[in-house]
């Protein structure tokens, strides 16, 4: 068995061991007491109170504990995970419970003033009121108080906000070992014992445990409500408390599949209120046999996905397309009623994926790794064949990667699908990308598998088709890898992939998870259309797959189950002794599919897996035949009633792979009802394997051998048992004329599965299994004893009616079909008396082949050929039904196609109208476009005249200083010359020489000279000095013209980059190109200027 098949077949065995029957119990407040919730400050008197009332009245108090201890370290040994942070488990205190009932009479609620925290508010005294409500109120109760509970802002007890939970709070975890027998409770009790005594630092934890098969359980930090560990729905295996008396009682502990399937490890809790045991199991058991539907209902009301979730889904769509003759490749259409590609021989053809991620954050496709195809379906991966890529990269839209390869099927690997396929016969291609992700460690593939028909290069395509791609849907899961887990540290790889899963495959995990359990039917029903009591007034037989399985089951018998499976694993070729006993007491419906492929012997059977892959894709001479029966097989039940559905399907596979695998017998009418009955409980690979042992091993296959004749045998032996038995019964029968194959074929060839309800027919396969096929014996006279009184006062054709129609539908009720098989197993035919009466069978065949008389030989074949008359006119009557209502159901979808064709039109009519407002915005937004190119370049012309200009006054401004500066110099030259000659003319005066030194300057020893010479030394003073103060005056002003200049070229450089960076924000591709050219111009000239 594959390993999705075992996951979803284990996850159903844990329903068994959890579910509750009578120990539910409802949380409700009481006024009366004064008892207030404590804070966190670890005072034993200041916690909270819960008082149990029993049947009786008594009530009792608990007391809620809370740990003191620190256990990151032996917490992260136990869990085994090292991305756990270090987290402080401080002193707890208060009593917290999630998981009664909020939603109740305000009689007895407390209420809370408005604007008040209900976590900050005085807690009033909780009860625990014994004993429970019916399981409709409790399921309406939890309902509502989890939706209570969402609405509860900034609770630490609100359910994990991405999916429907329910939270346990003052549990303590006290740690957990390896196992070798995961569903044993014997062991796991006796692991609960050890680890409940050698537990020295107990960790106090908050339990999650959701509402829905696909959730998680998680171990939350009580006081952060950090997430500590989670665990899937579908790796824990098996659910299991104390026993009552013992020190146990307290406890709990689930077994889970640990890191892969061959690790098994239990982990033990627990539990402050004894009572509450119950209900966290019971939440168990809500969680397994939740259908898919209902998870889907959930999760699409809960929230999105966050980006930190692992799981991202993706949306592949195939398309197919051809060279139509003019150079042009077109796509091919769809058959709409076998959804396959109809292809032409010989013609070149593209192969077009879409890839669009639709949930999660986005990750990057950074190229096509290759592009694979092969003909028929599960092929291996040395199979496939690489096409050429043509071109690769995203949509104009950017929301899908478009990757197209060119195929030519001419190349002799194609040849099988290049060859027209016969009429009303199709075959499967299967298609493969490979992606390489940026943010994922290995590339991806994602693998499509098409139903296509081959038809000749000239014909027509004229006929109706629905949409002309295939689209599957995938999720791949992801995890996070650790920083030393990269091959690179610097690379981008972020996870590494968990798994990959295509919606069809989660379609049959979830159906063998959840036998007989299809999306649109309640939790835990097989769903069934409503029947009424009165039906069995009309003449109206009942229909093949009606009638409600449950899967609810008493604890005590999961239990037993549960250690005799645990047995029987340790040893599969001998069978346990008390296996019969059980069996006829039926097997619950959550274990039947494992249980039907041990007592076929079916637990290794990898070799016949393989062959049936490669019997698929074999061709069937009875092919007409099986596809007109997988339409009449098993209407009334959701999972086949849909043409090209995925029950039909499966169906049509098996059927088809047996009719290949058994050349001598093929196929035969009535064995799409026992396939389809195993179908409900395990994948078809499975279910073929079990078909094959019930037609060889249990000797079904010789009642179709030499015309029937071992199945007249079977009639013989079963008047005989008749006659014995219930005599006055059997001479009724021989009085009318009704003989035992006139009404026993189908219980012979079909096992009672064509007509009859579910539960007995299952249970019937029970037996059938267990004991072998001599039980349709005990079956059959158990049925006619029960019917004895009403067939006795019936003629000929009304005991023929009788047993089409209300004999089926006797037994709707699940009651009247145990006491059925209770009569029936209580019946004892021992094989010595079937011996025996085969015997004589064989005798009275021989005395009447000698002592046969042409007339009465004659008479045979008469009566041969009414029979043959009455069966031919009872299925033409069926098919006159069959005809009406094609024809009623024709005219429906042609109503349907009608309206859609409106609808379609209406839509056409819209698209044209979007299409003119796009063109309209089109040209308003090239106007727009022209008019800011025209900006621009005026903006660009007047920026290049003020660049100009600033540069002729630049160089202005540098001419006029470097004439200042020539000036200054020559000005300073002249005055060096004069105060040369005046010094040389005073070195010459002997008076003018007295009175100064060689430096020039006045000796100090002149106390004085003439008025007349001083004042005119003055004089000339004052004029050099006044004529240095205007020169440097002069000078000053130059120079602040100057830095006025610079400041002036730093606006213009200013005003000019911002107008660049306008220009930059319009982000336009054509003005890009415009914009490099004005920073290159702005560049240049800036260069220059500097």
């Amino acid at each position: 068995m594959d390993d999705k098949g075992s996951v979803g077949k284990i996850s159903v065995s844990s329903d068994s061991v959890s579910t509750l029957n009578s120990e539910d119990f409802v949380l409700v407040s009481r006024l009366g007491d004064e008892t207030t919730s404590s804070t966190n400050n670890g005072s034993d008197d200041e916690k909270t109170g819960l008082k149990v009332i029993s049947e009786e009245g008594v009530s009792f108090k608990i007391v809620g504990n809370g740990s003191e201890q620190q256990l990151q370290r032996e917490l992260e040994d136990v869990l085994m995970d090292p991305s756990v942070a270090e987290i402080a488990v401080e002193q707890g205190g208060g009593m917290e419970n999630h998981f009664g009932n909020k939603d109740l009479p305000s009689s007895i609620g407390t209420s809370v003033p408005p604007g008040t925290d209900p976590l900050s508010a005085t807690s009033p005294k909780m009860e625990i009121a014994l004993p429970v409500q019916t399981a409709q109120e409790s399921e309406l109760n939890e309902r509502s108080y989890r939706a209570d509970e969402s609405s509860s802002e900034g609770s630490p007890c609100s359910p994990i906000p991405d999916e429907d939970s329910v939270v346990f709070s003052q549990l303590t975890y006290l740690g957990c070992a390896s196992v070798n027998a995961p569903r044993s409770e014997v062991e796991a009790l006796r692991m609960m014992s050890i680890l409940r005594g050698q537990c020295q630092v107990p960790l106090d934890v908050t339990l999650s445990v959701p509402g829905v098969s696909e959730g998680t359980v998680r171990l939350l930090d009580p006081h952060s409500s950090t997430e500590i560990a989670n665990y899937p729905i579908y790796k824990i295996l098996f659910c299991v408390r104390g026993h009552d008396g013992t020190p146990e009682r307290d406890c709990f502990a689930f077994t889970e599949s640990h890191y892969n399937a061959e690790i098994f490890r239990i982990h033990v809790f627990r539990c402050q209120i004894q009572e509450a045991v119950s209900r966290i199991l019971y939440s168990f058991a809500t969680a397994f046999r939740r259908s898919a539907k209902k998870a889907l209902l959930s999760s699409q009301q809960a929230a999105p996905l966050t980006p930190d979730s692992d799981l991202f889904t993706f949306t592949v769509s195939l398309e197919v397309k051809e060279d139509d003759g003019k150079g042009t490749f077109s796509a091919v259409a769809k058959d709409k009623d076998k959804q396959s590609f109809k292809l032409r021989a010989g013609m070149d053809k593209k192969i077009v994926i879409y890839v669009q991620q639709t949930s999660n954050k986005e990750l990057a496709i950074e190229r096509c790794f290759g592009l694979l195809l092969s003909p028929g379906k599960n092929v291996k991966n040395s199979d496939m064949h690489l096409l050429d890529l043509e071109s690769m990269g995203k949509s104009s839209d950017g929301k899908s990667y478009i990757i197209t390869g060119s195929w030519n099927p001419n190349t002799p690997q194609f040849q099988a699908v290049n060859e027209e396929t016969p009429k009303d016969k199709f075959m499967y291609m299967t298609t493969a990308v490979d992606l390489v992700i940026t943010e994922v460690e290995e590339p991806v593939r994602f693998l499509l598998e098409t139903r296509v028909r081959v038809c000749a290069p000239n014909d027509r395509l004229f006929w109706p088709f629905s949409k002309r791609s295939h689209t599957e849907t995938f999720y791949l899961k992801l995890r996070q890898m650790e920083r030393k887990e990269r091959k690179s540290p610097s690379s981008d790889t972020l996870y590494e992939v968990v798994s990959l899963e295509s919606e069809t495959e989660r379609e049959k995990r979830k159906t063998t998870a959840s036998p007989g359990v299809l999306p649109s039917g309640p939790g835990g029903m097989v769903p069934s259309p409503p029947e009424d009591d009165e039906e069995e007034d009309n003449d109206e037989p009942l229909l093949s797959g009606s009638g409600d399985v449950s899967k609810e089951c008493a604890e005590k018998i999961l239990e037993t189950w549960g250690d005799l499976l645990s047995k029987w694993h340790m040893n599969l070729s001998v069978r346990p002794r008390q296996l019969p006993a059980l069996v006829r007491s039926g097997i619950p419906e959550a274990l039947r599919g494992e249980v039907w492929q041990l007592l076929a012997g079916c637990h290794n059977n990898d070799h016949q897996v393989e062959e049936y892959r490669t019997l698929i894709i074999k061709e069937s001479p009875q092919d007409s035949a099986i596809t007109r029966d997988i339409n009449r097989t098993f209407p009334a039940h959701d999972y086949f009633k849909d043409t090209g559905g995925d029950g039909q399907d499966s169906l049509y596979k098996i059927c088809k792979a047996y009719s290949v695998y058994d050349e001598e017998i093929g196929y035969c009418q009535g064995q799409s009802f026992l396939a389809a009955v195993l179908l409900l409980h395990m994948p078809e690979e499975q279910a073929f394997s079990v078909l094959v042992k019930i037609m060889f091993d249990y000797g079904l296959r010789d009642l179709f051998k030499q015309n029937f004749e071992d199945l007249h045998c079977k009639f013989f032996q079963l008047e005989r048992l008749m006659q014995e038995y219930i005599p006055d019964l059997y001479n009724h029968f021989l009085n009318v004329g009704l003989e035992a194959h006139m009404y026993a074929s189908q219980w012979f060839l079909t096992l009672f599965t064509a007509k009859f309800p579910l539960y007995m027919v299952f249970h019937i396969i029970d037996l059938l299994l267990c004991e072998g096929i001599s039980v349709i014996f005990n079956v059959a006279l158990a049925l006619l004893k029960t019917s004895k009184d009403d067939l006795i006062q019936a003629d000929f054709e009304g005991a023929l009616k009788f047993f089409r129609v209300p004999v089926p539908k006797r037994y709707r009720s699940e009651e009247n079909a145990k006491k059925l098989m209770e009569l029936a197993c209580s019946m004892k035919i021992s094989q010595k008396k079937l011996k025996k009466f085969e015997k004589e069978y064989h005798t009275i065949r021989e005395q009447q082949e000698q002592q046969e008389a042409p007339i009465e030989r004659y008479e045979r074949e008469n009566r041969r050929l009414q029979e043959a008359n009455m069966r031919l006119e009872q299925e033409n009557d069926d098919l006159a039904h069959e005809l009406v209502s094609s024809k009623i159901a024709l005219r429906k979808d042609l109503d349907n196609a009608e309206e859609k064709a409106d609808a379609l039109n209406k839509e056409l009519l819209l698209t044209k109208q979007k299409l003119v407002d796009s063109e309209d915005e089109k040209r308003r937004l090239e106007e727009e476009s022209a008019q800011l190119k025209e900006m621009c370049r005026r903006e660009l012309d007047k920026s290049e005249m003020e660049i100009k200009k600033n540069g002729s006054i630049i160089g202005e401004y540098k001419q006029i200083c470097s004439q200042l500066s020539e000036r200054l110099e020559k000005q300073q030259t002249s005055n060096r010359e004069e105060l040369e000659k005046i010094r040389s003319k005073v070195e010459g005066c002997e008076k003018c020489s007295s009175l100064f030194n060689k430096e020039g300057r006045v000796r100090a020893t002149v106390t004085s000279a003439p008025i007349e010479q001083s004042e005119e030394t003055d004089e000339e003073k004052e004029g050099l000095k006044n004529q240095l103060r205007e020169m440097e005056l002069e000078l000053a002003q130059t120079k602040l013209q100057l830095v006025e200049a610079e400041c002036k070229i730093q606006d213009l450089e200013h005003h000019l980059g911002l107008a660049l960076n306008e220009v930059q924000a319009a982000k336009k591709t054509w003005f890009n190109r415009t914009l490099s050219s004005i920073k290159t111009v702005t560049g240049n000239q800036g260069k220059e200027t500097t």
